[in-house]
């Protein structure tokens, strides 16, 4: 940190030994920095586990004449609510894009109607490119997504980047199987696959793994897309397709046995398999309800993913917007009249490809559902516009399928009158949460389910009716997910051996996992990007000023800090698109916007 420090104060010096309206020796440096107004103060916003970063950048611009002071909360919660309050300047802000698709790594940040828009950007300009992208093939979006990035950033600083990072992983492989433990550049843990070395320990010894963040959004998977819920979300509800570790759709561990894009690539097809059955929790025990997941479900879970209205607190929706009709097949031969796209094949020898039985008939009642015999169940979604990216949003948690019966049992209050003070609604942290407050009405499609939360902790148990007998069915009976809120106390956790597994290394930590012989680590380029939110409806409203400290902004001081392990970013688009897009440090740009700023007061 100290070679750090002085990199940073020999630029400075030499900046401001160039003088306020001259410049150095050509080549030699940029222009002599201007004095910030002493009243302008910046606050920067960031809760526990960012104060590296905060304090990095709290450097640069401190060094570059501002008045900078810290908004550290304690949790993401608190983070939140002084987000909302309007209380910074910048804040620093991580997205990973989950889905693996450039599409996810903006829609819901940055277009006006975007349900994770938290500074209120409202550009036509942001929306018209967002729009247009999606709708082209990955040849011709890198163009549009170029475009949307300048405006984003080198127009408008609405964000300023800071660095893409690397996805980790470290577990006990004494007591894991290495192979067991999955690492997906975009996928959350998968638990049905993890496995001990000793497998005489999968009934009797619980997994135990750990989040920082205790208080869950939402165990209802359209009502959350944060930390706190997408792993346990992703594991506890089953969806149409997943991603491969290396963002590849595919129907392996889902609830189709094979997706198949029709001819004009706005018709998706899902054949269904019949081996999972909801599971529900009966003295808190983890048992299998003998209801199939069935089409009806993916139906009603899919409209209500897409539905603003559908739910008080929806987070998800606009994930989903593409999609226009969703829709059980009944009639078999619309299967034998259409193509899959790009190939001659029809669609049900394209979805047969992978059916355990040919398909003989088709019905719309999961109850008559019989795939031995040869009787499926197929879903078609279609989209507003050709959007093979659609898939990708079918693999987020968000799309995870609910039970139609169950979910509309529970929420019976009337929408338009919704009170969070008394309406207690589907997935509900209050109904899992030890106490009097207790009512597990969960119904997991997925390979587990929550049994109980408290302070401490949150425990799953595996669903009994989850693909028994195949690869899929969880190897591990109980998950224990620990609720531990400091990094450097994970890791210590894990060396200790009170967790098996540490999904997220800390950073600058890696020597300590790969110095201990009993740990294994992983780690793989992300989709993740760390950069700030401008508040650009509060005190950071002036574009030039915005301008003015983006370009004092160094990443290659953070990459320094993180040891090179880290990679430069743009946008959240970074990891995905290479765009060529670069922020700079450039203190003679930032000179210039400073002065118009400081003329314009």
């Amino acid at each position: 940190m100290k070679k750090l420090l002085a990199v940073f104060t020999a630029a400075l010096l030499f900046a401001a030994g160039c003088g306020a309206s001259g410049a150095g020796p050509a080549g030699n440096g940029p222009s002599g920095l201007v004095t910030p107004p002493s009243d302008v103060e910046i606050v920067l916003l960031g809760y526990a586990g960012q104060e590296n970063d905060l304090n990095l950048v709290r450097d640069q611009f401190s060094k570059s004449g501002f008045n900078v002071s810290l908004n550290l909360q304690p949790d993401y919660a608190s983070f939140l609510t002084q987000l909302e309050a309007g209380n910074y300047s910048f804040a620093i802000n991580g997205w990973t894009t989950v889905t693996g698709n450039p599409d996810y790594a903006v829609r819901s940040l940055f277009r006006s109607d975007g349900d994770y828009n938290r500074s209120g950007i409202d550009n036509p300009e942001v929306d018209r490119l967002i729009e247009l992208a999606a709708s082209q093939t990955p040849q011709d979006y890198v163009a549009t997504y170029k475009e949307l990035e300048n405006v984003l950033v080198t127009q408008n600083a609405y964000i300023i980047p800071l660095y893409a990072n690397l996805k980790t992983q470290a577990f006990n492989k004494e007591l894991l199987k290495p192979g067991s433990v999955r690492l997906s550049k975009s996928r959350s843990m998968v638990w049905e696959d993890v496995d001990y070395a000793d497998e005489s320990k999968r009934d009797t010894q619980p997994l135990q793994l750990c989040q920082s963040t205790s208080t869950l959004t939402s165990l209802d998977p359209v009502k959350g897309n944060d930390g706190s819920i997408n792993m346990l979300n992703t594991n506890m509800y089953v969806r149409l397709v997943n991603l491969t570790d290396d963002d590849k759709v595919t129907s392996e561990g889902s609830l189709s046995y094979q997706n198949v894009i029709a001819s004009g690539n706005s018709d998706y097809y899902f054949v269904l398999r019949d081996d999972i059955n909801f599971a529900k929790v009966e003295n808190r025990e983890a048992v299998d309800t003998g209801e199939r997941v069935g089409a009806e479900d993916v139906v009603f879970s899919l409209k209500r993913a897409n539905n603003k209205d559908s739910v008080p607190n929806h987070r998800t929706y606009s994930l989903h917007g593409s999609m226009k009709e969703m829709e059980i097949v009944t009639d078999i031969s619309a299967l034998d009249s259409v193509t899959e796209s790009g190939t001659d094949l029809t669609l049900r020898d394209a979805l047969e490809s992978a059916t355990p039985t040919a398909i003989k008939e088709l019905t719309d009642d999961k109850t008559k559902v019989d795939n031995a015999a040869g009787v499926y169940q197929v879903v078609k979604v279609t989209t507003n516009i050709p959007f093979p990216q659609v898939l990708n949003y079918l693999a987020h948690q968000s799309a995870g399928i609910v039970s139609k019966s169950q979910v509309e049992a529970v929420n019976t209050y009337d929408l338009s009158a919704y009170d969070v003070t008394k309406d207690i609604a589907y997935g509900d942290q209050s109904t899992i949460t030890e106490g009097a407050t207790y009512d597990n009405t969960l119904y997991a499609s997925g390979p587990y389910i929550a049994l109980y939360k408290n302070d401490y902790e949150i425990i799953f148990q595996r669903n009994p009716g989850y693909m028994p007998s195949t690869v899929h069915y969880p190897k591990i009976k109980t998950v224990d997910m620990n609720f531990i809120a400091d990094s450097d106390a994970q890791l210590s956790a894990l060396r200790s051996g009170e967790i098996y597994a540490l999904y997220s290394v800390p950073a600058g930590k890696y020597d300590l996992v790969t110095g201990d012989p009993k740990l294994s680590l992983q780690e793989i380029p992300s989709n993740a990007v760390l950069y700030m939110l401008s508040n650009i409806n509060g005190s950071m409203s002036d574009l030039n000023l915005r301008l003015a400290l983006m370009y004092t902004i160094n990443q290659e001081d953070f990459l320094a800090f993180y040891q090179n392990k880290y990679f430069r970013a743009f946008t959240t688009l970074s990891p995905l698109v290479n765009t060529g897009n670069v922020l700079t440090q450039d203190y003679e740009k930032a000179n210039e916007y400073l002065k118009a700023y400081i003329e314009s007061r």
